[in-house]
């Protein structure tokens, strides 16, 4: 059971800064902690429509035709766990992606994030720059031209082949998937760092792995 402290909580807030303050507390480790996990959540609902079925089925003679009936709808209710399972399952593989649509060249990124930093446009300056970041090492083979692929995946690959600046990388990263998918503001500190951070990477030179 989180437990919350109201002491300290300025009286007269206005709307942005309650929002952000609302996104740091959230991002409390205590809140993770009190929120069921995917499989419990599951289970939950599954142990929630099994007691919906045995309500249904009070009125249901015994015998045989019974068994059968009872068997038959929870084949149909694992049919549906599965089909539910199966689609968040794809729907949180795919939101993670770094690219959607058709990819740009690395330069068409950077001019992207460029515009959108002169705008004050931070979140998309810190989408595009990230993007320039992995399409550049896609474009020096640093890493292979993959769809689908996430940007965890994208820095703990390059980070293999680029040692150095791996803890970077996994930042840069957490930065892309907090912006982009986690709804937190860009900000001018964010996208500078990963402005940098790119053009150390196309500095850097690949070490071979295993050698």
């Amino acid at each position: 059971m989180v437990t919350f402290l109201l002491t300290d909580v300025p009286v007269d807030i206005d709307r942005d800064p309650a929002r952000l303050r609302a996104i740091e507390e959230l991002r409390d480790p205590a809140y993770a902690d009190a929120k069921p996990g995917f499989v419990q959540q599951v289970l939950q609902w599954l142990g929630q429509r099994l007691a919906d079925l045995l309500d249904a089925l009070n009125g249901v003679p015994g015998g045989p035709l019974g068994l059968v009936l009872v068997l038959a709808l929870l084949i149909v209710l694992a049919v549906v766990v599965r089909l539910r399972v199966g689609r968040v399952g794809r729907s949180a593989q795919s939101a993670g992606e770094v690219f959607a649509g058709r990819r740009r060249s690395a330069e068409d990124y950077r001019r992207a994030a460029e515009e959108a930093a002169a705008g004050g446009r931070f979140a998309d300056a810190v989408r595009e720059r990230f993007r320039a970041l992995v399409r550049g090492m896609e474009e020096r083979t640093v890493l292979d031209t993959r769809s689908g692929r996430t940007a965890d995946e994208a820095a703990a690959e390059a980070g293999a082949l680029l040692p150095d600046l791996a803890g970077d990388l996994t930042a840069a990263a957490r930065l892309f998937d907090d912006v982009h998918y986690g709804g937190r503001p860009g900000t001018e500190a964010g996208y500078r760092a990963l402005t940098e951070l790119d053009e150390r990477v196309r500095r850097a030179r690949p070490v071979l792995v295993g050698v």
